[in-house]
């Protein structure tokens, strides 16, 4: 019996033993095709040789330096491009090795930017419900995943929560996406006016919701009204892009459609496509010079941040999607993905919507398409899918607790951005199948009540 304790112990997980391109390929020598990157990480594929032979170079050459003693050429170039790249507001890179490590410094980094100015009585953070931010405490208490947070409530600091952007269940009817977003955002504003409007540090979202909603794009125009709502109180923006980001919808980053900079901007999963542990919070001109003019340091850190064969990995990704032109095939490729999977579900009688943007996809799971009805809890059908999907020999990202952290269910797709066209067709049969070898084996009366 295997001595790691594994996400879910009692379960017998195939062995990984070789990557090609976008499929995995277990010791018993069976294929799957990565239609999610994992959890969205590997937008580059598994055998990516330019990569791989940068952090080789690298770890000849250097494979570790604290940072509190050096800086080194990989994480100078990094940061250099991915600025390069920014709107010219964004100024600085703080690297990490994951997305909750990257939240937690932008939390910490907020609340010490009022410090360093004597706002002393800045304390609150506003997030969304049925967000995700990560799994260390401070991610966890801005998160807005009601099952997730639930063991743990005890040890998290009081975060609040207003609506998220969900217009599939929660846009009244009749109502536009213009009154919709405003109405969102007069939320937001009455929340901080609660609060006290000098009392509140950072509004924190995902651009485009993630694991727990399920790839929700925002509403045209609802990130200008929040972003003029937090200038209006003086609070910081903090956009979550761990997932959504470094091109997986289509652009760079994912704000750039949205009209909008935000002051901090977390990064991974596809930051380092997955060849390295790496994550990054991008930090705007004005939230460094305070701490610099201030205490002179950020109060905060981890021994493998800026580690430099992460960054060489990372910054070899960073000209796969530039220089090689992988960025420039997600738009392209999303388009045929979103109309295959149109084709294939859009009338599919458990699947009350398809939603998402570039190669960020996702399809909502219902009983009923008319009542949108969401399937029993207990059936747990996201994880049945994602184990008739694995024998199907696909990898596919399925959640559950979609619609209030503790019903509805979901599946996401995020396939590396190196896919074929007919590997699109592919993705799709096999989802087919997978979703009726799913549906097949719930029991006829599945639905919970509306």
């Amino acid at each position: 019996m295997s001595k790691v304790f594994h996400r879910l112990p009692r379960h017998a997980y195939p062995v990984a033993v070789r990557g090609e391109g976008a499929y995995l390929i277990d010791r018993e020598g069976r294929r799957y095709l990565d239609a999610s990157g994992g959890a969205a990480v590997s937008c580059l594929g598994h055998s990516d040789r330019a990569v791989v032979a940068a952090i080789g170079r690298q770890l000849d050459l250097l494979p570790f330096a604290h940072t509190s003693f050096f800086t080194n050429e990989p994480l100078e170039a990094l940061a250099e491009a991915l600025v390069a790249r920014s709107p010219a507001a964004l100024a600085k890179v703080y690297f990490v090795s994951g997305g909750s490590e990257a939240m937690e410094a932008a939390l910490k980094l907020a609340r010490q930017y009022f410090v360093e100015q004597g706002q002393m009585q800045r304390r609150h953070i506003i997030a969304r419900r049925q967000s995700y931010h990560g799994n260390t405490l401070g991610a966890l208490a801005v998160g807005g995943h009601a099952g997730r947070r639930k063991p743990f409530e005890p040890l998290l600091f009081a975060a609040h929560h207003v609506s998220p952007c969900y217009p599939y269940r929660e846009r009244g009817a009749g109502e536009s996406d213009e009154q919709y977003g405003a109405r969102l955002a007069g939320e937001l504003e009455a929340e901080i006016q609660r609060l006290g409007g000098d009392q509140v540090i950072a509004f924190v979202a995902e651009t485009v919701a993630g694991a727990t909603l399920g790839a929700v794009p925002p509403v045209a125009g609802y990130f200008r009204r929040v972003r003029e709502i937090c200038d209006r109180y003086g609070v910081l923006l903090i956009l979550d892009e761990v997932m959504c980001g470094m091109g997986r919808c289509g652009t760079l980053w994912s704000f750039e459609p949205e009209g909008v900079v935000p002051d901090l901007v977390a990064l991974a999963k596809g930051l380092g496509a997955g060849y390295q542990p790496i994550g990054a919070v991008l930090v705007a001109r004005h939230v460094f010079d305070a701490v610099v003019g201030g205490s002179g340091s950020f109060q905060h850190g981890h021994t493998y941040l800026g580690h430099a064969a992460a960054c060489a990995g990372a910054l070899a990704v960073q000209r796969r999607l530039h220089e090689d032109g992988l960025l420039a095939r997600v738009q392209p490729l999303g388009t045929l993905l979103e109309a295959k999977l149109r084709a294939a579900f859009g009338a599919h009688p458990n699947v009350g919507e398809i939603r998402g943007r570039g190669l960020f996809w996702a399809l909502e799971l219902v009983a009923d398409r008319a009542s949108k009805a969401p399937l029993d809890p207990e059936l747990r059908a996201h994880a049945r899918l994602k184990q008739a999907a694995m024998e199907h020999g696909l990898m596919c990202y399925p959640m559950g607790g979609t619609v209030d952290g503790v019903r509805g269910d979901h599946v996401l797709v995020a396939p590396p951005f190196v896919l074929e066209v007919e590997q699109l067709d592919e993705l799709v049969d096999k989802l087919g199948r997978a979703l009726g070898a799913t549906i097949r084996g719930l029991p006829a009366a599945a639905a919970t009540v509306a």
